[in-house]
């Protein structure tokens, strides 16, 4: 019955969205109050009876009732509670409906959080927003139904289980955080929707759409970053991005959300690229939906990648052409009524955030064609099949990327309107010379032929005390006292506080991905029960290896001391689990072993006339990746924390007569 009432609850939230579509915007269009106000109670309604269809598919799992094709097909009995909870989420049907659900959240947040929004505009985001629903909502019900059952005479008594690999913490995790970075961006297009309807963008504007926009970037930057680190402990392979085609579709509008969020600066602070930033809104949106397209079509092999049948894909391609074509269609006959605003010169704060939106753009499209070009190619060829692989990557997105974190320290030294390029870098004197002396030290005495790893740490340490002497400057450190100094740093804005730990963070990013990458040290081979192995000045003893068993899984578990200079620092185990119900899927769990200086990381294979074979890593510095994710996240956390996100919002401009929507 509980299933039931979760599809018909699905059914009522699909003509609640139309309602909500519907509308409030024809009451923006004709002026009534009447009609616009009726947005944010059906986005409240909308949200509830999406939770109630959610909560639902939760409970079929908590209970395993395996009648529920979807449970059956994703679950066991003897699975752990946890990951009873997360395979609702753990295959297409269900994520799908996860995906609505946080769409749906961001829909009630919209309605409870805009107050201070012109009731027209209010109403048309929220219409838009439940457009986007009303695509999602009708692909679920009709192709996509997580509740269908299988017939009572036939209804199993056990499920298959969840795939192996998402029965991991970091996988509970990661698709709710992607999804609400994903869906994030909704709310940024429905607002660039809603300014192209009204024809009119202003720094009003810009300073409801980049809460939106940072949030949206936060939460993707976080699910990445879980994301990657799964991928490093869980896969076996000792790395920590492949440059696949699923992670590229995460990846693709993160940057172009790095592009809007400096671009929505400029039309704050300055009146100035308001076409451009409504476009960056509909590519930020556009590019979650292909990156949907991608992962949940069939048409990508990846082990992120859920296998879909054609009439599934067809219909979420059909929906991507529907909001990506028609937003850009009314973002065309549109766009001129924006083109307005200040004027600045090149050398300015504004000049350098234009220098970053388009070496961000241009990185986003070498990321897009990268990903892309293996699907057209072999839809053309009828067949043929060719690989983009990292080398590709790591060449153009490399050369796009460097001027590019050269920049970031440049920017905020700059003033507003027009600014003297030499003392801003003169008050960056600090920073050149430490990325100087670190660059010189690995050549010198790291690495004598490391010319490039030296110059990438180089920008990487330019990054990190740039971005700590641009918060000291604003604190005026060397003309105040050291007690006026600390008063300043307590009381800094959020924004610009935000801002520092955000661009640390990508110093932080940049040398991580460049140590690792370049003095990883591996071996891989086979061993027996006592035999020693070496690397990296560590001494790896096969202790011995037995079978276990866990809730849902069996598991062959060796054990591996860990020597140097002649001292035992402990113990490390690796496992190969089988799962119940998913016979033939193992899954590989790492032993690691952290140290300041990186990371030993050993995994056991498959045995071999030789005994196991056995993979060993040590990967310098690598935790500085995910450190330089968490300075991104708490410096998203600490901007939108900002007071003046929720007070001093700047009064609209008046629409000119020729720019008004007819009527």
């Amino acid at each position: 019955m509980i299933v039931e009432l979760g599809h018909f609850a699905l059914v009522l939230a699909l003509a609640t969205a139309i309602y909500l579509t519907v509308v409030p915007i024809y009451g923006a269009q004709v002026g009534s109050a009447r009609l616009m106000n009726v947005a944010a109670p059906a986005a409240g309604v909308l949200f509830l009876l999406t939770l109630l269809s959610f909560l639902s598919l939760v409970n079929a799992y908590v209970v395993s009732d395996f009648s529920v094709l979807n449970v059956w097909a994703n679950s066991h009995t003897d699975k752990p509670l946890l990951y009873k909870i997360t395979g609702v989420w753990g295959n297409h049907e269900g994520s799908m409906l996860l995906w609505v659900l946080i769409l749906t959240l961001y829909g009630l947040a919209v309605a409870l959080f805009s107050g201070n929004l012109p009731a027209s505009l209010r109403a048309r985001v929220l219409g838009v927003l439940g457009a986007v629903c009303v695509g999602f909502l009708l692909y679920i019900v009709t192709v996509s139904n997580p509740f269908e059952r299988i017939p009572l005479d036939r209804a199993p008594v056990q499920g298959r289980g969840l795939n192996p690999i998402l029965q991991d913490p970091a996988l509970a995790a990661h698709p709710p955080l992607l999804y609400a970075g994903y869906v994030g961006f909704s709310v940024t297009f429905a607002f660039a929707i809603a300014a192209l309807m009204e024809g009119k963008v202003d720094a009003a504007w810009a300073r409801w759409v980049r809460p939106w926009t940072l949030a949206a970037w936060m939460f993707l930057t976080a699910g990445i970053a879980m994301g990657s680190w799964w991928a490093y402990y869980e896969l076996g392979w000792g790395g920590w991005w492949f440059w696949d085609p699923v992670e590229n579709a995460s990846f693709m509008p993160w940057l172009a959300g790095v592009a809007l969020l400096h671009s929505a600066i400029v039309v704050e602070k300055r009146n100035s690229l308001k076409v451009w930033t409504v476009l960056l809104a509909i590519v930020s949106f556009s590019l979650s939906l292909i990156g949907t397209f991608l992962v949940r079509s069939g048409v990508l092999s990846s082990v992120h990648a859920f296998a879909v049948d054609p009439e599934r894909g067809v219909f979420i391609l059909s929906l991507l052409v529907f909001f990506i074509g028609g937003s850009l269609f009314l973002y065309a006959i549109r766009a001129n009524t924006l083109r307005t605003g200040g004027t600045f010169a090149p050398i300015s704060r504004e000049g350098a955030l234009v220098v970053n939106n388009l070496l961000m753009s241009a990185a986003t499209a070498a990321v897009f064609i990268g990903t892309l070009f293996p699907l057209v190619y072999e839809a053309v060829t009828g067949g043929g099949k060719i690989t983009v692989g990292a080398p590709y990557f790591n060449l153009t997105f490399g050369i796009l990327i460097m001027p590019l974190l050269l920049l970031i320290p440049v920017g905020p030294m700059l003033s507003w309107k027009r600014a003297d390029l030499l003392p801003a870098l003169q008050r960056l004197w600090v920073a050149a010379v430490a990325a100087l002396i670190v660059a010189f030290f690995v050549v010198l005495w790291v690495d004598h032929r490391a010319f490039k790893a030296a110059l990438g740490i180089g920008v990487g340490v330019w990054i990190v005390v740039g971005a700590i002497a641009e918060m000291l400057q604003r604190a005026m450190l060397f003309k105040a006292p050291l007690k006026v100094v600390l008063k300043r740093l307590a009381t800094m804005p959020g924004q610009m506080l935000g801002m520092t730990l955000a661009h640390l963070g990508v110093g932080l990013v940049v040398m991580g991905a460049i140590i690792s990458s370049t003095w990883k040290q591996e071996l891989i081979t086979s061993a027996r029960p006592g035999e020693t192995l070496k690397l990296a000045g560590f001494e790896i003893t096969f202790l011995d290896e037995s079978k276990v068993r866990g809730p849902d899984y069996v598991a062959e578990q060796a054990r591996f001391q860990v020597k140097k200079d002649g001292r035992v620092l402990g113990i490390v185990t690796s496992e190969k689990r089988t799962f119940a119900g998913r016979a033939g899927m193992p899954t590989t769990e790492v032993g690691l072993m952290y140290f300041p200086t990186g990371d030993l990381y050993v995994a056991i294979g498959d045995k071999d006339s030789k005994g196991r074979v056995v993979r060993i890593y040590f990967n310098p510095f690598v935790y500085f990746l995910w450190l330089g994710a968490a300075f991104m996240v708490v410096g998203g956390i600490t901007s939108l924390l900002d007071r003046r996100f929720r007070v001093g919002v700047p009064d609209r401009q008046k629409i000119p007569a020729s720019a008004q929507p007819a009527q």
